[in-house]
């Protein structure tokens, strides 16, 4: 090894400055500055990483104010099966701490004349302060909210301050949302925007086909499943740290330039948020992440190297 790049984001350590159980299962945190600073902006879309301990770190959606400079909010919902981050996260009271690393956006709200949000459970946090901000803007938009029941959709009573331009549907009471109703008719002036678990997307996905490009915006809170039995070996020039390391087809990028003593930033591993992001200088990819759109996949300039792989030989990249 010729040299080690060290690739840096912002960390902070927060105090939990409100805990508060906001529906069945999901607490809500804020999260301030110990001495009162001001924290870094952010838009509605973004999300931060909370580290928990070793290895273990976990991506939420920041669901308050953006004009709020004062306090992050977060909303999380413990998982049944959860590998630890979600019951770490249950399990911090007011007063404590907690490293945190970000914010980024790759879910970002773009302008339009109309909205269509659909939220599934706790994908709901995501879309909170996109309706903030469109509401304040005058924009036309409605939010259709489910959920398996009224008592486990969070924040229903701020929502319902909305009146009718929010639709809840607890499945035990109304069964699924109608999406055939919602999405059937396609509009140019309107954009979709949802989250939630992957049944809930994969139908606004098919619903979507017919819709203008660019019409449906998503995030995924788990990854897609990858077809690897094609995989092979390729080369990896890393440019700054000028050395060339080979990715089996049993690896990841990430895994081998870790391995390689280069310092890179990564999180979830699966390819939806967006912390190992990696310029790409020269070689094709194969995307296979759930975080870039069809454009930014087509230009060739950008990568998730926890998954995406080389469609040919050899990559070169801005490591």
């Amino acid at each position: 090894m010729t040299g080690t790049t060290i690739i840096s984001e912002l960390e902070l350590e927060l105090t939990v400055a409100e805990r508060r159980e906001c529906a069945d299962g999901v607490v809500s945190l804020c999260l301030t500055a110990p001495g009162g600073e001001d924290l870094p902006a952010w838009t509605p879309g973004a999300h931060v990483d909370l580290l928990l301990g070793d290895d273990l770190v976990r991506q939420y959606s920041l669901c308050g104010d953006p004009s709020d400079r004062k306090q992050w909010r977060i909303g999380v919902l413990l998982e049944p099966e959860s590998r630890g981050g979600s019951a770490a996260v249950h399990a911090l009271e007011e007063g404590g701490t907690v490293r945190v690393r970000g914010p980024r956006n790759h879910f970002s709200l773009m302008p339009s004349r109309r909205y269509i949000f659909i939220a599934g459970g706790i994908g709901i946090t995501p879309l909170l302060p996109m309706i903030t901000q469109v509401a304040a803007s005058g924009s036309e938009w409605h939010l259709h909210y489910g959920g398996r029941s009224l008592s486990t959709m969070a924040f229903h009573d701020e929502l319902a301050a909305h009146g009718d331009r929010v639709t809840f549907v607890p499945a035990d009471e109304m069964g699924p949302i109608d999406l055939e109703s919602i999405l059937g008719e396609p509009r140019d002036d309107t954009v979709v925007y949802t989250c939630g678990p992957e049944g809930l997307l994969g139908a606004v996905e098919q619903q979507c086909e017919k819709w203008p490009d660019g019409a449906l915006h998503l995030e995924r809170f788990s990854g897609l499943p990858i077809d690897d039995s094609d995989n092979a070996s390729f080369e990896v020039e890393l440019e700054r740290t000028g050395i060339t390391v080979e990715v089996g087809p049993e690896q990841s990028i990430f895994e081998v330039v870790r391995e390689a003593g280069v310092s890179v930033l990564g999180s979830c591993l699966e390819g939806i948020c967006g912390t190992c992001e990696t310029e790409v200088l020269e070689g094709e990819i194969d995307h296979r992440d759930s975080v870039l759109d069809e454009e930014e996949r087509e230009s060739n300039e950008l990568m998730m190297i926890c998954v995406s792989r080389c469609k040919g030989d050899r990559l070169k990249l801005d490591l």
